[in-house]
């Protein structure tokens, strides 16, 4: 950087006002002024993009990092699930496992539907509806409220406003 002292901005100043003179020296300050500022600017925005850079370059290398291990943790979480599938395959007898995969037939859940139909069935119709209605069984849900104006007490006498 350039070392400038006091002594040297005054013979700097005091050269520029024989050279400008003392009518244009104000404007050519000023002119000064806004260019080192828009220099000082300039310098920092590059300055603040080489940084966002560098930063962006480290969080990609920190990302193809991580994938890398989350690539080799997949492979080998991968590779013991195999052995280990492979393993009990090799311990299952293939008699067991064949009839395992032949019962589910189509006859057989066919089957299965009309048993459960029929329990249900059954199961729905246990007490006959006539009985339920003779002896006041619930037909259909009824709310709270009418409930309680089912069963309220009632007053049958009229009452007068007079």
């Amino acid at each position: 950087m350039i070392d400038l002292g006091l002594t040297k901005l005054a013979v700097i100043g005091v050269v520029a006002l024989v050279v400008i003179g003392p009518e244009k020296l104000p404007k050519v300050a000023r002119m000064a002024g806004t260019l080192y500022g828009r220099a000082q600017r300039y310098l920092s925005e590059v300055k603040s993009e080489v940084s966002r850079e560098i930063e962006m370059e480290e969080l990609r290398n920190m990302q193809k990092e991580v994938q890398t291990a989350a690539q080799n943790i997949k492979q080998d979480v991968e590779a013991s699930l195999a052995e280990s599938v492979a393993e009990v395959q090799n311990m299952w007898p293939d008699s067991v496992a064949e009839t395992r995969i032949i019962s589910a037939t189509d006859e057989d859940l066919k089957r299965k539907a009309r048993e459960f139909r029929r329990k249900k069935l059954v199961r729905n119709a246990a007490v006959p509806g006539w009985y339920k209605q003779m002896h006041g069984g619930r037909q259909h849900v009824v709310s709270g409220a009418a409930r309680v104006a089912r069963f309220r007490p009632r007053n049958h006498t009229p009452t007068s406003f007079y």
